[in-house]
């Protein structure tokens, strides 16, 4: 069972931090504050026995790709340490350069896939973090699309992929995870929530 983990100060500056790197941000398609999403992964981790220094990346994960690149990254490790800032990079599937022009979707993520097996190779801390932010992301997906007084399969519009697209992303890495020294609750959560998506995603008008 997860022992309780004492947070400091660090992480409750990178809450801060979050904040404002992603101020006016929401979530695809909602009206939700994208702090939503960071603090649940954040939560996630320490659910499933993580480390401060891991739910301090959760809260970070996304503010090197989405907000700023490696101008950002170095920020973070001003501010945070190098620790952090391993795990953040660790877990950005593109740092770019001011100015730069970011690989086509499916280059990325395929990208990810792969970096993601390196991760899992050699047991790396953000790999907890990864699993939590991709099981939050597919429980909110099913959800919407599900929801019958919510934008129930509209929801599939929010995304520049198509559901066909999202469900190979989401179980490529699903069978990454399940080959890691990663808790198993977490692991099969993620299993059963992207088998969910695929059959959601067969039912996708124009998948």
């Amino acid at each position: 069972m997860p022992t309780h983990v004492p947070l400091t100060g660090r992480f409750t500056e990178a809450v801060s931090y979050a904040l404002v790197a992603h101020a006016g941000q929401v979530r695809t398609g909602t009206d939700l504050p994208y702090a939503t999403h960071l603090l649940g992964v954040a939560a996630l981790v320490l659910e499933h026995g993580g480390t401060e220094l891991q739910a301090t990346a959760a809260v970070l994960h996304d503010s090197v790709e989405d907000q700023g690149g490696a101008r950002r990254l170095e920020d973070v490790r001003a501010r945070f340490g190098d620790d952090v800032a391993e795990l953040v990079d660790a877990l950005s599937d593109a740092v770019l350069l001011d100015g730069e022009t970011p690989p086509s979707w499916r280059s990325r993520k395929g990208g990810y896939v792969e970096h993601l097996r390196e991760l899992v190779a050699v047991r790396h801390p953000s790999c907890l973090v990864s699993l939590c932010d991709k099981l939050h992301n597919v429980r909110a997906i099913v959800a919407d699309v599900t929801d019958p007084d919510g934008p129930g399969p509209g929801a599939w519009d929010r995304f520049t992929p198509s559901p066909s697209q999202l469900a190979w992303y989401y179980r490529s890495l699903a069978e990454v995870f399940a080959t890691a020294d990663l808790p198993g609750r977490a692991v099969r959560d993620l299993k059963a929530a992207v088998t969910r998506l695929e059959e959601l995603a067969a039912e996708a008008p124009g998948r």
